[in-house]
């Protein structure tokens, strides 16, 4: 007899969350209601809105790590229903890697995998975690272990659409380096919008083990570049899960992706977090509820690797200039 799949539900007596997502949320004081929240909204397989939103899609953000266990944020990009889910416990990923990506060489059958499928323009976001069960070329077939939905704050309203890039400079070595270029601190001293991968791939970590990619939108400049070395970014209010903070109470390693929507170039990013829970510095970051300082390991830079031309951004509500009411 097939196995009854739970309707919204965690429907574990373990929890969703790990011993270090579990400490950040209890120091910011919602440990009770992330839990609750998660084992509402957290599921082992993927609801039929969640599979038809990601066969939707051009393109997915995808989390992993390389053979040093430093995680990557990445990105691939196809035709809709590159991306497809064959079952409710099953995420297919055909093709798509882009010139330069960090991992495209690296995925073994039991690695862990981060995906985020993200709708800028509508502001729909879902993800979904889990585990390679087969790798063929460049094709993913992943056993999907935590599905879950993420509200629309802070994402910035743009859409894609596909453009033929200049073969040969797709086809181009991404450049690396371990320091950040005036080209790099330019793109990410206007960056409204990147993504973070972190992992915990402790055993300990029960349920969850695995990898997160998420994504990070503010206003224009929210990425502060310190040095050739260091930003800084804000943390806002979001899902009270922490599961990105709480990897990296667990492991400070992580990877970062911002796009360069004019050009196509895809800029990576291997860091390592410092988590700024509270002080004078967060007041430099309007909003901000703790901040979190990169210091860069690696630099890497696709240029043109990114084959979309994008329309105009509309920034997230929360990042609109504040209209006065007259008295």
């Amino acid at each position: 007899m097939s196995e009854l799949v739970p309707l919204n539900s965690w429907a574990s007596a373990a929890s969703p969350f790990h011993a270090g997502e579990q400490d950040a949320q209890q120091r910011a004081g919602v440990r009770e209601v992330a839990e609750s929240m998660g084992r509402r909204g957290i599921r082992r397989f993927m609801p039929e809105q969640h599979r038809e939103f990601f066969a939707a899609q051009p393109f997915v953000v995808i989390g992993g790590v390389d053979a040093s266990a430093q995680p990557w944020a990445t990105l691939r990009a196809g035709a809709p229903g590159f991306v497809s889910s064959p079952d409710a416990r099953t995420l297919r990923i055909e093709g798509g890697t882009l010139a330069g990506d960090p991992l495209a060489a690296g995925w073994r059958e039991g690695a862990q995998l981060g995906a985020l499928c993200i709708e800028p323009r509508t502001r729909r976001r879902n993800r979904a975690n889990g585990v390679v069960r087969s790798v063929a070329g460049d094709t993913l077939q992943v056993e999907v272990t935590q599905s879950f939905g993420n509200c629309p704050k802070y994402i910035q309203s743009r859409a894609p659409s596909f453009i033929e890039r200049d073969a040969a400079a797709t086809r181009a070595q991404p450049e690396i380096a371990t320091l950040l270029s005036s080209a790099d601190r330019e793109l990410l001293a206007s960056a409204d919008t990147f993504f973070i991968a972190s992992a915990n791939l402790s055993e300990e970590a029960g349920p969850g083990k695995g990898i997160d990619v998420s994504h990070r939108g503010g206003a224009p400049g929210f990425a502060r570049v310190d040095d050739a070395t260091t930003l800084t970014t804000p943390d806002y209010s979001g899902n009270r899960f922490f599961n990105t903070i709480g990897n990296l109470v667990h492991d400070p390693r992580a990877g970062l992706l911002f796009i360069d929507f004019a050009t196509g170039d895809l800029l990576y990013l291997a860091v390592r977090a410092e988590i700024i829970w509270d002080g004078d510095e967060l007041a430099a970051f309007a909003g901000a509820q703790r901040l979190v300082r990169f210091h860069v390991s690696e630099v890497r830079r696709s240029r043109g690797a990114l084959p979309f031309q994008w329309s105009e951004v509309e920034l997230a509500p929360q990042f609109l200039p504040k209209v006065r009411e007259s008295a």
